[in-house]
């Protein structure tokens, strides 16, 4: 076990600077001068000078290079050159609540669809029951974010009047259920056919079927014995997934007007806001590598069949 978290710690850190050096070049690359984009045509050319000496434009890459990872080295990712005092770890800190309230329920929502109707569809393979999941699975694949959350809000929020408008300013659970949903559908589409299949898998074994010449209730057979260690490729993309939830929730935040990171990091691409995209990237690449390494780990605990040498 030693071993493999040592390697896999060495891997996650040579993501992490690949990414970091990503996008550090890749922004820089983009047409178009940040300091009008972020201050505007009319402002004084003392202060789109002062700007651009905050931002170290007039460096050579190298040099900005450098001062971006003394930037990433410290934790505070820079200090913003529009709102002296603040960095962009504090920008960060202040909407990471929002993005992951949403994410986690996103998780929760695709997981009590898809557990529930995977397992039934693996009890009667072939069955009604297996091909409506396959027609729920394959609608929750197809149909993106972008169109799902405006049908959400037109049916429940100003059809029905059963939810509340984003533009309202209401918060709570009753604003979170629509943007959970529409993030979490295509999450549940993906985790219901993995639970199906591997559920298959596991129910003809032969220490299930020990388990049910025991005379131990069908409950304990497929939620104890089959469910559990039919979880492994479950959890791997669980994590897989998880990545994908935080860039949907870019889009999901935008729709229903929510605080987040996705927020944030799409008015920084319209600024060019050089340090708040960066930064959002950052953290959204720290936070994949990192769920994935806890995902590696998680395998044992879920399969103690499994040992890593």
């Amino acid at each position: 076990m030693g071993p493999f978290l040592l390697r896999r710690f060495l891997s996650s850190l040579l993501v992490i600077f690949g990414v970091v050096t990503l996008v550090f070049f890749v922004i820089r690359a983009v047409p178009g001068d940040p300091v009008a984009s972020i201050l505007g045509e009319q402002a004084l050319e003392v202060d789109k000078q002062a700007f651009r000496d905050c931002l170290h434009l007039d460096d050579s890459l190298f040099t900005q290079y450098k001062l971006f990872w003394s930037d990433v080295g410290n934790g505070t990712l820079g200090e913003l050159c529009d709102d002296r005092g603040v960095t962009v770890k504090d920008k960060l800190v202040a909407n990471l609540p929002s993005t992951a309230e949403l994410a986690l329920a996103s998780l929760l929502v695709a997981m009590l669809i898809a557990f529930p109707l995977g397992i039934l569809a693996s009890l009667r393979p072939y069955s009604w029951i297996d091909n409506s999941s396959a027609v729920i699975a394959l609608l929750g694949i197809s149909i993106p974010n972008f169109w799902l959350g405006p049908m959400l809000l037109i049916l429940f929020s100003i059809t029905l009047q059963a939810l509340p408008n984003p533009g309202g300013g209401v918060t709570g659970l009753s604003a979170l259920v629509l943007p959970a949903i529409t993030l979490g559908s295509g999450l549940a589409a993906k985790l219901a056919r993995m639970t199906r299949s591997s559920m298959l898998e596991v129910l003809n074994l032969d220490y299930v079927r020990t388990a049910k010449a025991k005379g131990l209730s069908r409950f304990v057979v497929v939620m104890k014995h089959a469910f559990r260690n039919a979880m492994v490729p479950v959890v791997t993309v669980l994590g897989l997934q998880f990545g994908a939830i935080l860039t949907g929730a870019i889009i999901v935040e935008k729709i229903f007007a929510r605080p987040g990171l996705g927020t944030l990091l799409l008015d920084g691409i319209e600024q060019r806001n050089y340090m708040i995209v960066q930064g959002a990237v950052i953290f959204i690449a720290l936070s994949y590598v990192i769920v994935n390494f806890i995902t590696d780990v998680v395998y044992s605990l879920v399969d103690p069949r499994i040992r890593f040498d």
